[in-house]
């Protein structure tokens, strides 16, 4: 006897890509993917290709996994594709110390975040 199967996190019209235990703070993160939020995809890669920042290369590839988990496994249109939702979260922190002056030690902290993007379909105008 198994388990039973969980049931979809997101609609049906909808596909979700995860990335989690991303090298920097989510205050970074949140600035790249607030960016992209409410785009088409084909626009938010553009944007994230010329983008400045080095989470850029980190949030398109988990993009791409949304987009190609659309197509690949839930069948929808990808030229119809828009980022419904792009949400950062805060994981660990790894704690380090940093030489002071006299012997003394600065605690340094190197944050982790979780990226979490939802591409949707957008309905057909009439």
């Amino acid at each position: 006897m198994s388990k039973p199967s969980a049931p979809r996190r997101v609609a049906e019209n909808e596909a979700m890509a995860v990335a989690r235990v991303l090298r920097t703070s989510p205050r970074k993160l949140n600035l790249v993917a607030a960016s992209i939020r409410g785009l088409d995809c084909q626009a938010a890669i553009a944007r994230l290709t010329f983008l400045h920042r080095r989470m850029a290369v980190d949030v398109r590839k988990v993009l791409q996994s949304a987009i190609a988990n659309a197509e690949n496994n839930h069948q929808l249109d990808v030229d119809r594709l828009y980022v419904k939702e792009a949400s950062v979260g805060k994981t660990f922190s790894i704690k380090r110390f940093h030489a002071r002056a006299r012997g003394r030690a600065a605690r340094v902290e190197k944050p982790f975040s979780n990226l979490t993007i939802v591409v949707g379909e957008r309905e057909e105008k009439a």
